[in-house]
């Protein structure tokens, strides 16, 4: 079965989250310094989309993961890797003519002008996928489609398929848009801003860094972002240290097909459809079917910054389908954020639910008091917690 058509026939939804995209061999560090001076590597995965569905996973949901690996044993690394985590690696499609990207990086933060990375995904088994050749009746069969703008730099039939899973229709599961934009998949192409403008406009929501925003499309601030993207029912603007800003409407009917988003839902879920907006806890209005909330990071001692985003948008997402408040969504994005910045690499465990929604449920002061270090997702409470009343 192939076709958009044909996938929104399918069966009842199964599956909380689906999420498509390349992931990769990565190659961490074992010290700092550069590439050409670091003696040796330890193996990892990485890929923001596949990020994603392992963090939903090790958070108690049902998700999956599609993508297109090679037939090498770097691509049985990365399948075996992805479903140890609780993910469904069940519709993963191997190319028996390209590689498995992989890729090295030191181990400084990916802002810092020191940071080096060095890919080797061109010709890539992910970079094959096309609307002809992905399983539409897998990617259909979530509540939520997750997929990012990386994906549309890889190739342009990539970019073909992004489009078709972007366009509106009946049925369509609520589509959650990460811009991710990265210049350097972008070289030799002009068209990375109008592009990614176009994808994150058919999504129902988004999530993008102030930063990104004013490199892709020279838009500085969370309201003038807004203003370029008032479509998505939410759009989350991340703000790096300051936090986040949460925009949010009411979930439009029609032919988006985002409330048709509705399934069984994991334990401790919502069994509702899956509504990309609920009224917000504290807000100022933007437009008249908007609200604002703006949510305050949390202080971190920060391991490695590689993987945060990710992190951020899964803990987003596993709050919106559990039909928690914006504030409280946001503040999930941050927890799990913290918990990916306090460690090496790009996946950790989660704090537990439990844990998380206390911290969560903290008042404004005694958020702003919670310092998180090293090993905070394994300790009973922050000393913070503690003092709190």
């Amino acid at each position: 079965m192939s076709g958009p058509a044909a996938g929104t026939a399918a069966a009842a939804t199964t599956t909380d989250v689906v999420c498509l995209g390349e992931s990769m061999v990565t190659f961490l560090p074992s010290q700092p310094g550069r590439l050409a001076d670091v003696p040796s590597f330890e193996r990892g995965i990485g890929g923001a989309e596949s990020n994603v569905a392992c963090a939903l996973a090790a958070a108690g949901h049902r998700a999956a993961w599609v993508g297109r690996v090679g037939a090498d044993g770097f691509g049985d690394h990365l399948v075996e890797t992805i479903a140890s985590y609780g993910v469904d690696t069940s519709a993963v499609r191997r190319d028996p003519a390209r590689p498995t990207g992989v890729y090295f990086r030191t181990a400084t933060d990916r802002g810092t002008d020191t940071h080096e990375v060095a890919y080797y995904r061109a010709g890539s088994a992910a970079s094959a996928m096309s609307p002809e050749n992905v399983p539409y009746e897998a990617l259909f069969a979530g509540r939520v489609l997750h997929l990012s703008g990386i994906t549309a730099a890889l190739s342009p039939d990539c970019l073909a398929l992004l489009r078709e899973l972007t366009a509106p229709r009946p049925g369509r599961p609520l589509v959650s848009f990460d811009v991710n934009h990265r210049p350097h998949l972008w070289r030799g192409c002009a068209e990375d801003a109008s592009v990614l403008l176009e994808l994150a406009r058919r999504a129902d929501l988004v999530f993008v860094g102030e930063d990104e925003a004013e490199e892709a499309w020279g838009i500085v601030g969370a309201e003038a972002i807004r203003a370029a993207l008032p479509e998505p029912s939410v759009l989350v603007v991340k703000r790096g240290s300051a936090g986040a800003t949460v925009f949010a409407s009411e979930l439009r009917p029609g032919p988006r097909g985002a409330e048709a988003a509705a399934g069984t839902a994991a334990p401790g879920t919502s069994t509702d459809t899956v509504s990309a907006a609920t009224p917000a806890t504290s807000a100022d209005t933007a437009t008249p079917a908007d609200t604002v909330t703006p949510v305050p990071a949390l202080r971190v001692d920060v391991v490695a910054a590689v993987g945060a985003g990710d992190a951020f948008a899964a803990g987003f997402l596993s709050a919106t389908l559990r039909g928690l408040p914006v504030r409280d969504r946001a503040r999930h994005g941050h927890l799990m954020a913290a918990a990916v910045l306090t460690v090496p690499g790009d996946l950790t465990d989660p704090p537990s639910r439990d844990r998380a929604d206390r911290l969560v449920a903290l008042d404004d002061a005694a958020w702003g008091r919670l310092r998180l270090a090293p090993g905070w997702t394994a300790a009973d409470r922050a000393p913070e917690e503690v003092r709190t009343p």
